[in-house]
């Protein structure tokens, strides 16, 4: 097996044994996380009824407006803030953390914490 291919099925796995023990609901719904190397994706989802309620990404307007980069720390908590405010408006103020497979270290944190600060309960 490949390199690529083998940190692939790592990730999916991890993924799978994360998602077997989280399950969002309507009152705190899972907040997932996609990364890619450029990019962060963030969703608020609500596992019973099959719905996202709502979702940002570093490449949204909101998130250009600030000229971070999501591929650093530094623009990783901004994102965390944005998406945090964004779930604020809609009415989410508690969360279940879904790390979509990924080590909560570096960018993964900085998006929670970013979230918390945004005033966000995990």
């Amino acid at each position: 097996m490949k390199k690529l291919q083998k940190k692939q099925a790592g990730l999916a796995r991890r993924h799978r044994r994360v998602r077997g023990k989280i399950s969002g609901t309507a009152a705190r719904p899972r907040l997932c996380v996609t990364r890619s190397n450029s990019n962060l994706y963030v969703q608020f989802i609500d596992d019973v009824a099959h719905v996202t309620i709502c979702g940002e990404s570093t490449l949204g307007e909101a998130f250009k407006a600030t000229g971070k980069s999501g591929a650093n720390v530094e623009g990783a908590a901004v994102m965390g803030e944005i998406a945090g405010k964004k779930a604020i408006e809609a009415g989410i103020t508690e969360v279940v953390f879904d790390r979509g497979g990924n080590l909560y270290h570096g960018r993964i944190k900085a998006l929670a914490d970013g979230a918390r600060a945004a005033g966000l309960k995990f």
